[in-house]
């Protein structure tokens, strides 16, 4: 059986409240809002992958967080995304980190030598972001003057954890359960 597997960050409580918050302040928006249970910060995403393929990413995954000491995500802005395109979501913009890329840049590293994982590092520059919202295309294009949405914020969480993450696409949304939990350190 194949399963859609994704390793992420997930939130803590506080911090999705805090962004649920965000989404009530343009709730009457034509976009289909990302539910508070669904929040979280997706690292890599692997695609579909046989029980064999999970089981390798837990190990490397562990071995990968074994290797990072806690650190902070902050994000400072809410804006529409992506830059310089006709805007498809609002997200959440996080700060550069160094802790973070390099986390990053590892789990990449390591399951792409991974020897039961087809994995291939993405191409384009990693940008920190958490997606609040997916636009209606059809219905913000016949707003007749569409929101600039460009605020800053200032949240900020430990990250103490990554999940080994299956996602489920369902009629109302993508269903999401943590597969494996990795401490860092």
């Amino acid at each position: 059986m194949s399963h859609r597997i994704f390793i992420a960050i997930n939130f803590p409580e506080d911090t999705k409240r805090k962004l649920v918050e965000i989404q009530q302040k343009w709730a009457k928006l034509p976009v289909h809002w990302t539910k508070k249970a669904s929040l979280h910060f997706t690292l890599v995403f692997l695609g579909y992958m046989d029980d064999g393929g999970i089981w390798e990413v837990c190990k490397i995954t562990k071995k990968v967080a074994s290797l990072h000491q806690p650190f902070f995500i902050n994000f400072k802005k809410v804006l529409l995304g992506p830059p310089n395109r006709p805007p498809r979501m609002i997200w959440v913009e996080g700060e550069k980190s160094a802790e973070l890329a390099k986390l990053k840049q590892d789990l990449e590293n390591f399951l792409s030598s991974g020897k039961s994982i087809d994995y291939q590092p993405e191409s384009r520059a990693f940008s920190p972001h958490l997606t609040l919202a997916r636009i209606r295309t059809s219905e913000w294009r016949s707003l007749q003057s569409p929101p600039k949405i460009e605020e800053n914020v200032s949240l900020s969480f430990a990250v103490n954890s990554i999940e080994v993450m299956e996602s489920r696409l369902l009629r109302d949304g993508a269903e999401y359960t943590v597969l494996e939990s990795a401490e860092l350190g």
